[in-house]
């Protein structure tokens, strides 16, 4: 039963994780067509735009350090570096579609995918919080270290069920050969 129980928890794991995965790849999508369908605008009058966005809704000020930054990457961007970026954006897309599906159709090669992968940026998410705590990094280290937690468990359940099925199969005897 126990075994049934943790088959039950790895499939519906697995799923919403690879949903999450999805979601992120959809966010990674918008991203890269938003930046492709910059390609021949004006930055300095989208980074305008954008201040006037961040005002209304986060109560930005126009005038501050954020403001600043964003005007003088404007003036940075480049056609190329745009596709350079917007090329970024689709990779990443790719990269979590493909997870998204290996999980879904609970491939082994997803799991230790999305461990790693998972890990990989743990670092840099304790650095983050270390320098500039807010809620929405805690949340995102959380859901990540959630998630490389729940990795490891599935993978450590696996190698033990394969460890458990090698050591129960019968030994094999050896097979008559012809001519004997």
């Amino acid at each position: 039963m126990n075994s049934e129980k943790n088959l039950i928890v790895k499939h519906f794991g697995l799923r919403g994780i690879a949903l999450f995965e999805a979601i992120k790849g959809l966010g990674g999508l918008i991203v890269g067509i938003w930046l492709l369908s910059l390609l021949h605008k004006d930055m300095e009058t989208v980074a305008m735009h954008l201040l006037h966005f961040l005002h209304k809704v986060l109560h930005l000020s126009p005038d501050g350090h954020i403001a600043r930054s964003i005007m003088r990457g404007a003036a940075r961007v480049t056609h190329g570096n745009l596709l350079v970026v917007a090329g970024l954006a689709f990779l990443y897309v790719t990269i979590r579609f493909v997870e998204a599906a290996g999980l879904w159709l609970e491939k082994e090669w997803a799991e230790w995918f999305a461990l790693v992968s998972g890990a990989m940026y743990m670092p840099y998410e304790i650095y983050e919080l270390a320098h500039h705590p807010t809620l929405i990094k805690w949340g995102i280290l959380a859901s990540n270290a959630l998630i490389v937690l729940y990795m490891v468990w599935i993978l450590r359940s696996s190698h033990k069920n394969k460890k458990h099925v090698v050591e129960s199969a019968p030994p094999k005897t050896a097979q008559p050969q012809e001519g004997d």
